[in-house]
């Protein structure tokens, strides 16, 4: 009988991935998003994807389909299938641009407005219970800290 080998490289064996930034960072967004779907789904009936796109666009930080792709990081056709949905749950509509008939702009309906107006009450409940116990000071280092990874990150010229 042969022992079992590894099928890792031995200079990855020594790799404690329980300490990469990479998967806290990705551990910490799932457990934040799948506590604001447990609250979406069960007041709203929408996912915590679906109720962050609707107030981005109620809140006028994207427009188009194509901008909430770039600001969430996947394709057009997921957005346009979240968009379908949200679309077929009246809460928002597709409006034809006057100046462009090619782009299609983002209208919240007003049973999407009411919901979106509920969200910052749910992204601060789920949000305050993951920084429970940092002082205000930890607070704003972790977003300034945030921030950074995120300008060291985005699309943009190269340095």
């Amino acid at each position: 009988m042969t022992e079992p080998t590894s099928p890792l490289p031995p200079e990855a064996c020594g790799y404690q991935i329980d300490e990469s930034v990479g998967y806290l960072l990705t551990r910490v967004k799932s457990s934040l998003s799948n506590l604001v779907t447990q609250r979406t789904l069960g007041e709203l009936g929408i996912t915590s994807t679906q109720a962050s796109m609707l107030f981005m666009i109620a809140s006028g930080r994207c427009s188009l389909a194509a901008e909430l792709a770039r600001d969430y990081g996947i394709d057009a056709s997921a957005v346009t299938r979240l968009i379908d949905r949200l679309e077929k749950r009246n809460l928002l509509s597709r409006v034809r641009s006057s100046e462009d008939r090619r782009a299609v702009h983002l209208a919240v309906t007003p049973e999407g407005q009411r919901l979106a107006a509920r969200m910052p009450e749910i992204f601060g409940g789920v949000v305050d219970k993951a920084l429970a116990g940092f002082t205000p000071e930890e607070v704003g280092f972790l977003k300034s800290m945030l921030r950074r990874i995120l300008a060291n990150t985005c699309d943009g010229p190269a340095d």
